[in-house]
């Protein structure tokens, strides 16, 4: 069955795919490539937007659990979030290709400010944008940041670039027999909590009829071959039988 290209897309990038093989920060390297893979998805016509976490740098969470106050470490992982998205808009720019980064804390001097409608436009006018600082507001991961704009901005597909080639029922590094699913459905997820994002991110995107693929960012191509129709990751949609549309 031929499945449909998107044409506008929402790829949410975890802090820790920028580690590459730096244990901090960001590893030139792996943000050139991610860079022109999202050069080689645009030139097809597909509009891009990006949501990016700020793990390498800080973790709110992990902060709070350290003693920081959680609303104060969860603040600091939004500005980590900023440097990312400025790091990838960087890349993007020295391959030619017009970005934007619109962040939902107000930081005028470095970015724009987050505007659903100003947002739209930029993807129309082909130019990638970056969503930084999640959704402004602390105990919110940046998977629901990613889910919300996706939803906002009318996205076909939602992709989330993780360390594995889709959703296991185990983690595949410590098991290495875990079964890869290559098609769940949103309430499988929930319901067997299977981590793929977090549960706030999976309910929107289950009530809005988002479909969610899962896949390695790093393997280099996977991103293009996706959009291409390749059948890469696990896909995860509303219900079973609407899965070989997607």
């Amino acid at each position: 069955m031929t499945r449909k290209i998107p044409k506008r897309i929402l790829l949410k990038l975890s802090g820790e795919a920028l580690l590459g093989g730096v244990d901090y920060g960001i590893d030139p390297e792996v943000i050139n490539r991610i860079a022109g893979e999202l050069r080689d998805v645009r030139e097809l016509g597909i509009q891009v937007a990006v949501v990016i976490g700020g793990g390498n740098i800080f973790r709110g969470a992990g902060l709070a659990q350290g003693g920081m106050d959680r609303v104060t470490g969860d603040h600091m992982g939004m500005l980590g979030t900023v440097i990312n998205s400025l790091a990838l808009q960087d890349a993007l720019e020295k391959l030619g290709v017009h970005a934007r980064v619109m962040s939902a804390i107000k930081i005028n001097e470095v970015c724009e400010d987050y505007i659903r409608r100003r947002a739209i436009r930029h993807l129309e006018k082909s130019r990638v944008v970056i969503l930084a600082a999640g959704t402004g507001n602390p105990f919110f991961t940046t998977d629901t940041a990613a889910s919300l704009r996706a939803i906002e901005m009318n996205a076909d597909l939602l992709l989330k670039a993780t360390k594995v080639n889709g959703v296991f029922s185990a983690d595949p590094a410590k098991f290495p027999d875990a079964e890869r699913y290559t098609r769940l459905t949103y309430d499988q997820v929930l319901d067997a909590r299977l981590g793929v994002m977090d549960a706030t991110a999976v309910v929107m995107c289950r009530d809005n009829d988002l479909p969610l693929r899962v896949f390695n960012v790093h393997t280099k191509g996977d991103l293009l071959k996706i959009i291409n129709g390749e059948d890469i990751g696990t896909l995860v949609t509303r219900a079973a039988d609407s899965a070989a549309d997607a």
